[in-house]
């Protein structure tokens, strides 16, 4: 019987509590957690029902019996803590944006490659059946050649004056926050069901609350890019963090020669399919591929959602640390692709030109 991977976490919010939650249900066990405190570290062991109390990093970073660090702090902080973590010899789940800047995410890369330790980020959204559904159908041919790619992610959790967080702090969030936080989403979603990647864009972005908390604020509150991509699709991508009623609505449209597929992350549970002549909703769990099938794990009309692609992806990256990468999984690379991507952004509206973005 394989011994269960024991998780250390590194963070007590909100992201901190998905991924306790998400450890337990992928069958692992969680042997320590640290927050910014002593009195934070002992309270959340006991809310996630960690094994053993840990005041600092650097004790859980030390501990023999931590298999995998789960990274689940602000954004500025995200590199020392994965160099730490490498260096004690540690597998890694950081979450995005892996880093902020472009040069310091492949550094991560090298030395995870250099230590032999499984690296992942959590594009957790890959892992909805009707995800994979689109995936496969575009991978068989059923779309067709893939000929626009297009959508939004929408939320409104700064909508007004009075909302603030750390995020809108350039310092601990980093110089893009509404695109880096969800646009990469978005993107990586996108490619990973076209199979296309985002070649050249042109972004604008958009302030539109320009005072939080007394402190001017630098970052964007919403972005919209028009892109083209290396096998000739053209798209456009509006990211909002301040559209009222919009509370996680990341939305993308594939339109293709034979057919067009649209799924919305608020009702994951079907996926859309166009035709010429008769449109389809493809039911999660009914008739669908191999693929999706391996992530559908209850049975049609009982709801799966976030928590349960959560846990699907841990459970991947802990497969992944004594066999081979399961399809699909989102490792460091894929966070070096999202800085990219993110630099690729602040370039465009900053210069007013379209940009190419390194492959």
């Amino acid at each position: 019987m394989t011994p269960a991977v024991r998780a250390g976490i590194i963070g007590t919010g909100f992201m901190g509590t998905v991924h306790a939650r998400s450890i337990l249900r992928a069958g692992g066990v969680i042997t320590r957690i640290v927050g910014s405190s002593p009195a934070s570290s002992h309270a959340a062991a006991e809310r996630v029902g960690a094994t053993t109390p840990t005041d600092t990093v650097e004790q859980l970073l030390a501990a023999d019996d931590v298999d995998i660090v789960h990274i689940c702090t602000p954004n500025a902080t995200h590199p020392p803590l994965v160099r730490a973590a490498i260096a004690a010899g540690k597998h890694v789940i950081c979450e995005k944006p892996l880093a902020v800047d472009v040069l310091e995410a492949q550094e991560l890369i090298t030395l995870a490659e250099a230590a032999g330790v499984t690296a992942t980020v959590p594009f957790v959204y890959r892992f909805y059946p009707t995800v994979r559904e689109a995936r496969a159908k575009v991978i068989d041919g059923s779309v067709g050649t893939v000929r626009l790619l297009h959508g939004s992610y929408l939320q409104d959790w700064l909508a007004l004056d009075t909302d603030d967080d750390w995020r809108v702090d350039a310092a601990a969030g980093g110089a893009s926050r509404a695109f880096a936080d969800i646009g990469v989403h978005w993107c990586d979603l996108v490619e990973f069901v076209s199979g296309h990647r985002i070649s050249a864009l042109s972004a604008r972005l958009v302030v539109a609350v320009p005072n939080r908390g007394g402190r001017p604020v630098q970052t964007e509150d919403a972005a919209v890019v028009m892109f083209e991509t290396d096998l000739g699709a053209t798209g456009s991508v509006t990211i909002s963090q301040v559209s009222h009623g919009r509370k996680n609505r990341l939305s993308f449209t594939v339109d293709g020669s034979a057919e067009s597929l649209f799924l919305d992350q608020e009702n994951p549970e079907t996926l859309w399919i166009g035709g010429r002549n008769v449109n389809r909703q493809l039911l999660r769990g009914t008739d669908g591929s191999a693929a999706a099938a391996r992530y559908s794990v209850v049975p049609a009309g009982h709801p799966q959602g976030y928590q349960d692609c959560f846990a699907a992806f841990v459970g991947d990256t802990y497969a992944a640390l004594t066999g081979e990468l399961p399809d699909g999984l989102p490792t460091f690379a894929d966070g070096l692709r999202a800085a990219r991507l993110t630099q690729a952004v602040l370039d465009s509206s900053r210069k007013g030109s379209w940009v190419e973005i390194q492959p």
